[in-house]
């Protein structure tokens, strides 16, 4: 990651309310955010902007599975962390998505202080800092 910018996630999530307190977390972190509503805009955007830093990827998608579009962006590009988050977690959806390629697995509600810990297990090279100015209630 570049120093002087901030961090870049691509937020893959088609659920209004989910995407809005993901947005306003990432935000007060002084995270940079692309939202987007589709796996395949996610595996055509990440092509063209392999800037991000991590992706947030919602699993229940409405064209193609987060599985499906992690899948396709292992293909050209291994490395970056993806996370895949879900509403509807099952028993063995963390190994199906670890097995799609994704880094780890996120439950919805997803708390702020867990989604830092991820940001910053995966995307350490970060100055962001959860302040009592800039904290959301989880």
């Amino acid at each position: 990651m570049n120093a002087n910018r901030n961090k870049l996630i691509l937020l893959v999530e088609d659920d209004r309310y989910s995407s809005i307190l993901l947005k306003e977390v990432l935000h007060r972190l002084h995270i940079d955010v692309v939202h987007l509503e589709s796996g395949q805009d996610a595996v055509d955007y990440f092509r063209e902007h392999p800037e991000v830093d991590l992706i947030l990827m919602d699993i229940k998608l409405p064209d193609i599975t987060g599985y499906e579009a992690t899948a396709e962006i292992r293909k050209f590009n291994p490395t970056v962390p993806i996370i895949a988050q879900t509403a509807y977690a099952l028993l063995g959806d963390r190994e199906k998505a670890l097995n799609a390629g994704c880094s780890d697995y996120l439950s919805k509600p997803i708390y702020q202080k867990l989604l830092k810990q991820i940001i910053e297990k995966f995307a350490p090279d970060t100055n962001q800092q959860i302040t009592p100015e800039n904290e959301v209630p989880d």
